[in-house]
C-alpha cells in the first residue's frame, strides 16, 4: 500500500492537497499515482493567474508510460507553480508529498476532498 501522510487531503483522481491557510494551498500527486505512472519525465506546469476548477484538469505529466491529466482538487486561482520540477520531474517520484505542482490561492470551491483514511480505502478499492 502506497504511503498516505495524514495531514493531507485527497482527491479520488490521486491529488493530494495541503492547506496553507483558508484558501490556500499546494497540490501534488499521491505517491499511488506517480508510482501507477512509472518514471515523470516532465511536467507541465500551469502559468500563475491561471483559473482551476475542482474536478477539472489544471495540467499534465508525462511518464515513461503515458501522459496523465492532474485534476486540480480545488477551485480558485494558481499563484504559483514549482519551478524546480521543470530541471527536475524525478523529483515527484523520489518525494511525491514534497514535489508539489502548484499553488492555488483565493479557493471557492473543493471537490470532495477526503482524509487519509478515506483515501486510503478508495486506493485499496481501486487495487482489488
Amino acid at each position: 500500500m502506497a504511503h498516505i501522510p495524514s495531514e493531507l487531503l485527497y482527491a479520488k483522481s490521486h491529488e493530494w492537497v495541503k492547506f496553507l491557510s483558508d484558501d490556500t494551498a499546494l497540490v501534488g500527486i499521491t505517491d499511488f499515482a506517480q508510482a501507477s505512472l512509472g518514471d515523470i519525465v516532465f511536467v507541465n506546469l500551469p502559468e500563475a493567474g491561471a483559473e482551476v476548477v475542482a474536478g477539472e484538469v489544471a495540467t499534465d505529466v508525462e511518464s515513461v508510460k503515458a501522459v496523465a491529466d492532474i485534476v486540480s482538487p480545488v477551485s480558485g486561482t494558481v499563484s504559483r507553480a514549482n519551478a524546480e520540477l521543470e530541471g527536475a520531474p524525478e523529483a515527484i517520484n523520489e518525494r511525491p508529498y514534497d514535489a508539489w505542482i502548484f499553488e492555488v490561492s483565493g479557493i471557492t470551491g473543493r471537490e470532495e476532498l477526503l482524509d487519509a483514511a478515506q483515501y486510503g480505502k478508495f486506493c485499496a478499492e481501486e487495487e482489488a
